[in-house]
């Protein structure tokens, strides 16, 4: 059976993988020149790697992590310390740790929150561990509950003080979804804190040994293709056109450079678009159907990446640093962290500029001159001297449109895998699934897409599909 899915980021290849495992014949179409979506990477003029994010790997990523054993590539992953870290504004150029021991779960977190004598008093940690059980006891209904309030009513529920707040959730928010505790939903960093509180691993770091591109990604599409998938790249959807029963009848891909349009037709048809380019691609007769309007309550945060190449090196940091900047998310020095980029004697930044909402349309070279002063707060030991670090080149990689936008409510406007149209399907981090969305959203929706088309499949047998010969690519 042929299933046509139009998107070739980590929800479209995992998938495509899970349907080849089910004996499927998955055909991956992505509109760009490039496979993974909001992991996709290129190499610049000098062959270096520029990314869509920073991408961590949390210990929390089950999906994830299984997949890549499932593809023999988990070896893939640098682990790092078992620790976080943050900077000090008040202190510049000084770090703060985390540091988790090897105990079980959840007096490994609360011993590392009690063990730092940096950031919090003692009588601010008391409520911070004392606010975070109530995620812990009640379990994940209460989180997903808590989704009526942003993350700083919650914590003001709790009583948790708003230094605890400063010091800490405005940095972890910011990493996690982009935008400040005062407009985040209580669920999402629940949902986060829940994991780590509860499994031993779960905040747990790795980085790449190399771009997603070719460490991540590639691997997927050679299992995909050696499983009888195909994998194509410059298919970018232009239309879903219907049947006259209200089913899915083809995928009419935009022909490029001056070539004429592709009709694609399938057994089964999956979208693993963003939520924002569905919207624009959902058939008229759809509009009015309650499931796909609850699409329309879902909206990508702007994001944007950056990428600073200097001329020395400025830390040997080997991890991700959370900035507390009020412009910056986390950031690493990628020379130290990844294998591929590695480089003994200069530094390359990769920082998340968040939230982006007020940047997004701003030119580049303003970016990146407000980023300066702000390392001038981070590394003042390289910057604030005669002779500072100088900025060889960057990079700034906008996208206006990523994850959906994760503030209070948005949880009952996901929606699941399954739609009405018998013969099509969603998948993406932004549908139902337990985790935020995140590449373990992704793959975790990519598999819950396969399983659900198998399930349905077998259910309706030959009446879902025509057989794979009268199927073409034309």
């Amino acid at each position: 059976m042929r299933v046509a899915i139009a998107g070739g980021g980590l929800a479209g290849l995992a998938c495509a993988k899970y349907l080849v495992d089910r004996g499927y014949q998955p055909i991956v179409l992505e509109g760009r020149d490039v496979l993974g979506g909001l992991v996709a990477a290129w190499k610049d003029e000098d062959g270096d790697w520029y990314e869509t994010g920073l991408h961590a790997f949390f210990g929390a990523y089950p999906n994830m992590l299984q997949l890549m054993k499932e593809l023999g590539i988990e070896n893939h992953l640098q682990w790092k310390q078992h620790t976080l870290i943050f900077n000090q504004p008040e202190k510049p150029g000084v770090l703060s740790r985390f540091d988790v021991p090897d105990i079980p779960p959840p007096f490994h977190i609360i011993s590392a929150i009690l063990r730092n004598n940096d950031m919090l008093t003692w009588e601010q940690k008391a409520r911070f561990a004392v606010g975070l059980l109530p995620a812990v006891i009640r379990g994940q209904q209460y989180v997903e509950d808590m989704d009526r309030y942003t993350l700083l009513e919650w914590l003001q529920r709790q009583g948790i003080d708003e230094r605890v707040n400063s010091d800490i959730f405005i940095a972890a928010s910011k990493a996690l979804t982009f935008i400040n505790p005062d407009e985040v939903s209580a669920t999402i960093t629940l949902t986060a804190l829940n994991r780590f509180l509860r499994e031993r691993y779960g905040s747990k770091i790795a980085f790449l040994d190399g771009s997603p591109t070719e460490r991540l990604c590639q691997p997927m599409v050679d299992y995909i293709v050696a499983g009888g998938g195909e994998v194509h790249l410059n298919k970018p959807l232009k239309e879903i056109q219907l049947a006259e029963d209200g089913q899915v009848n083809g995928f009419l891909i935009r022909g490029l450079n001056g070539a004429g349009d592709e009709f694609i037709s399938a057994d089964v048809y999956v979208s693993a678009v963003s939520v924002d380019v569905m919207k624009v691609l959902l058939p008229n007769p759809w509009k009015c159907v309650p499931f796909f309007q609850q699409l329309n309550g879902l909206e990508g945060v702007p994001v944007i990446n950056l990428h600073l190449w200097f001329d020395r090196k400025l830390t040997d940091v080997d991890h991700l640093l959370f900035s507390r900047s009020p412009l910056l998310s986390v950031y690493a020095d990628m020379s130290n962290t990844c294998k591929a980029y590695a480089d003994s004697d200069r530094s390359m930044l990769e920082f998340v500029l968040a939230p982006a909402k007020d940047w997004i349309n701003q030119p580049d070279t303003e970016i990146i001159a407000a980023t300066m002063e702000e390392l001038k707060r981070l590394f003042p030991q390289h910057f604030g001297t005669d002779q500072p670090a100088q900025l060889r080149k960057y990079k700034v990689v906008k996208t206006p449109r990523s994850v959906y936008t994760a503030s209070p409510g948005r949880q009952s406007y996901r929606p699941a895998q399954v739609t009405p149209i018998k013969n099509f399907f969603l998948s993406g981090s932004y549908t139902q699934q337990k985790y935020l969305g995140s590449m373990e959203g992704a793959v975790l929706s990519g598999k819950l897409t396969a399983k659900a088309i198998a399930e349905r499949s077998h259910s309706l047998g030959s009446n879902l599909s025509k057989s794979s010969s009268e199927k073409a690519l034309v």
